[in-house]
């Protein structure tokens, strides 16, 4: 079953999983996470309706109730697991993946995530193994409308004033159209693709790949607009645009959040062992505690827990937020941001001024290598670095993160795709691009 992943239940729909996979899962999980009841959410997929049907009528015989929140962003789901207080929730979605994609996001009680190794393992056990005995007294499908409206109250007491601001939006088709609308009422936004549509006609409702935000670029710039906001599929990530129409790698966007936050509070954040040193040092600076942990959300909701941070921030546009139980969301994340964009405004200032103050290293985004030995290729790239040469320091609990004075890498097997990432920086550009370079070279001579 190739659809049980590091983080969540995701793969090709009808090819990873399917009905009857669908049906076991929800058979299983009220015994897995001892609930009776479970709130199910879901996106706009077009196959959401049927994996939907069927994992709520494993749900219920196996004798629990079915609390339905009808569709729903991901952070939606994560609110209801609180706001309703039951021991599970199930949101379905494949999140940023194209349309032939589904997906299961499980959460346990206070929304903390279900990941391989804190269920997710034993629950694909139950499902390929155990039987299934239909319980006498079935459960039943409660509605549970009113989530949505207490959601976008919740989200409307973040809302800053940003009547001198004006706004483009690129909600990719996708579960922000749920909400985002209501929750911006009055103010200046120009929306795209601000329709549901579970194909995704236009572009795939991933905005980490900046080919799909080029439409959003050219809308800021076309219309002279102070920021650009890019939801993914499932609204729990989001990706900027600058006035410039300049996309913002998502780890200065942790710094920026560090500037909303530092005029408020400081204390503990987290990134993750990809995050620019542009953005550690930035962090620091206004005073921050900054720690370093693995990519994915079952292990950032763990981790900033347990250093009780205030925020915290990924490579991949997930920004993860103590007030919203340590869980991400997209749309809160950028009502902070657009607060810092109206600030910024009132002081004469644009939002490319604080990302180029925040700017101090020559960074190569996340590349990836397509290849079938990666262990070898890590092993390699160890040897060279760490065995050959001293680094400064060397963090081991994602790949390696390998750092000297005026470099680092790291490097990382994907949790959920074929690929081997990495990440380099270094002080100068010329640098960066010799660093690069051997890097390449290694990796490519397992190819």
């Amino acid at each position: 079953m190739g659809a049980f992943k590091a983080y969540d239940i995701r793969g090709i729909w009808k090819k990873d999983f399917d009905e009857e996979t669908v049906y076991r899962i929800g058979y299983f999980l009220p015994s897995l996470l001892k609930a009776d009841r479970i709130a199910v959410g879901r996106d706009v997929r077009l196959s959401s309706p049927t994996v939907y049907e069927n994992l709520t009528r494993g749900i219920m015989d196996a004798g629990a109730n079915v609390l339905d929140l009808g569709l729903s962003t991901t952070p939606m789901v994560y609110f209801a697991t609180n706001f309703l207080k039951v021991d599970a929730s199930v949101q379905i979605t494949a999140s940023h993946n194209p349309p032939e994609y589904n997906g299961l996001k499980i959460s346990r009680t206070d929304a903390i995530p279900v990941g391989g190794d804190s269920g997710l393992k034993d629950l694909e056990r139950m499902v390929k193994e155990d039987k299934v005995i239909i319980k006498e007294q079935r459960g039943k499908i409660i509605p549970r409308p009113e989530v949505k409206d207490e959601y976008i109250k919740y989200m409307k007491g973040y809302l800053p004033d940003l009547s001198a601001l004006k706004i483009a939006m690129d909600l990719s088709n996708g579960m922000a159209n749920l909400v985002i609308k209501d929750i911006l009422a009055g103010n200046n936004v120009s929306y795209i693709l601000d329709t549901f549509d579970g194909s995704f006609p236009v572009h795939e409702p991933n905005p980490l790949d900046v080919e799909n935000c080029r439409l959003l670029m050219d809308k800021v710039v076309k219309e002279k607009a102070d920021v650009g906001v890019e939801y993914d599929g499932d609204a729990d990530r989001v990706m900027f645009i600058d006035e410039k129409g300049r996309f913002i790698q998502p780890d200065y966007v942790t710094a920026i959040l560090g500037y909303y936050f530092s005029k408020k509070e400081k204390g503990n954040c987290l990134q993750d062992i990809r995050t620019s040193r542009s953005t550690t040092e930035y962090l620091e600076k206004l005073g921050f505690n900054v720690t370093s942990w693995k990519v994915g959300h079952a292990f950032a909701k763990m981790k900033i827990r347990e250093i009780k941070g205030v925020f915290g921030g990924e490579l991949a546009g997930h920004y993860y937020l103590r007030d919203f139980g340590n869980c991400d969301s997209g749309i809160l994340a950028s009502l902070m941001v657009l607060s810092v964009v109206a600030d910024l405004k009132k002081q004469g200032r644009t939002l490319s001024s604080l990302v180029d103050e925040i700017i101090t290293y020559a960074n190569s985004g996340e590349t990836n290598f397509k290849l079938e030995n990666k262990d070898g290729a890590i092993d390699a790239l160890y040897e060279r670095f760490v065995k050959n040469d001293k680094p400064n320091k060397v963090l081991d609990f994602d790949g390696y993160r390998i750092e000297f004075d005026s470099w680092w890498f790291n490097v990382r097997k994907s949790n959920t795709e074929p690929y081997l990432r990495i990440v380099c920086e270094a002080r100068t550009q010329a640098e960066l691009e010799e660093r690069m370079k051997e890097i390449s070279k290694i990796i490519k001579s397992f190819n």
